[in-house]
């Protein structure tokens, strides 16, 4: 299956300054260092950790709204870190974000015919998208439709939606260029549980009906588990494990992968009151320091000393289920 988005070995350092008053070391917040993993077309990649992790870092580097320190971003085959500031506006019709705050994601002085408009205006502009005012406003509607708003409301502005309705607009928004690939950037963590759901179908019925691909950000278990093909495990700007979503979940490999499936309540209390929990010890570590040890080890109920001198890599262990990385020196 052809691949629509490549990540390899993706760096996103931020400068904040040096330590000491003068002379000092310049200081770092190694925010992502060094992740890969690729997602096929019509396929949905989850991304989960814990908030800080360094995923919505990562959703921005691969858009290029910040600029990687390293590493090379291929959607499609092109490589988006190499282009100029036109080819990569050009390359962006493929590729759109849905952001997590459908309060502050949207410009209150726009209506939402405009706010849907705006991409394919500025892209009509610039020649890379030609459509006609009349088109425009029959695309607006349309995926107005598509995303559950009747085309009655285009003329409302945000404050009258409520946050579902927002975040609707939001996606219709995302689709106005007719895009390959979604950057959904914890995009129902904002919103009611009950209108999670609505969402998360509408995430579903839309990619089947556009053939799209999904980078799908959440910290939340559940709704990884229900939206994704595969899931990747992120913890301080690294990727620990990444499978199949039937596998990792049932058959967890990395001690945190298995940490977090444990804090994750089950709906049966039966089950629930059997289950074993596994409390890691200690806080996160700061991002600011650079590490020769394991990134989890801090915190690793199973670490050993081979894992405080050295990084393991994300691999298949021998024996181990096809596609489904990890990276710990407990599976060789």
């Amino acid at each position: 299956m052809d691949n629509i988005l490549e990540v390899k070995d993706l760096k996103m350092h931020f400068y904040e300054g040096h330590t000491g008053i003068v002379g000092g070391k310049k200081k770092y917040l190694y925010a992502v260092d060094g992740v890969s993993f690729s997602i096929a077309k019509g396929e949905t990649l989850g991304l989960v950790g814990e908030s800080g992790c360094g995923k919505s870092t990562v959703a921005r580097a691969i858009a290029q709204l910040h600029r990687p320190t390293s590493g090379q971003v291929f959607l499609d085959g092109k490589n988006l870190t190499e282009m100029s500031p036109r080819e990569l506006l050009a390359a962006r019709r493929n590729m759109q974000i849905v952001f997590q705050d459908p309060y502050s994601s949207l410009d209150p002085r726009m209506t939402t015919a405009e706010i849907i408009a705006e991409p394919m205006q500025i892209y009509h502009k610039r020649g890379i998208f030609r459509m006609s005012e009349s088109e425009i406003e029959h695309r607006v509607e349309h995926l107005m439709e598509l995303v559950g708003l009747s085309k009655f409301f285009k003329n409302r502005f945000p404050h009258e939606f409520s946050g579902g309705q927002r975040q609707r607009i939001g996606i219709a928004r995302a689709l106005a260029l007719n895009p390959q690939l979604i950057l959904a950037d914890e995009p129902v963590s904002a919103l009611d549980v009950s209108i999670q759901a609505q969402i998360l179908n509408l995430f579903k019925d839309i990619q089947k009906e556009m053939g799209l691909s999904y980078l799908f950000i959440a910290h939340d278990l559940a709704v990884i588990k229900y939206i994704s093909d595969r899931v990747a495990v992120m913890y301080l700007g690294k990727i620990m494990e990444i499978g199949d979503r039937r596998d990792l979940y049932q058959h967890p490999l990395h001690p945190y992968t298995k940490a977090l499936l444990s804090a994750a309540p089950i709906p049966d209390p039966e089950i629930e009151a059997k289950r074993k929990r596994i409390i890691l010890s200690g806080d996160v570590p700061s991002p600011t320091l650079q590490r020769k040890s394991c990134y989890f080890y801090d915190r690793c109920p199973n670490r050993m000393d081979c894992c405080r001198n050295s990084q393991p890599e994300l691999k298949i262990p021998e024996n181990g289920i096809a596609n489904h990385h990890v990276a710990c020196f407990l599976y060789k």
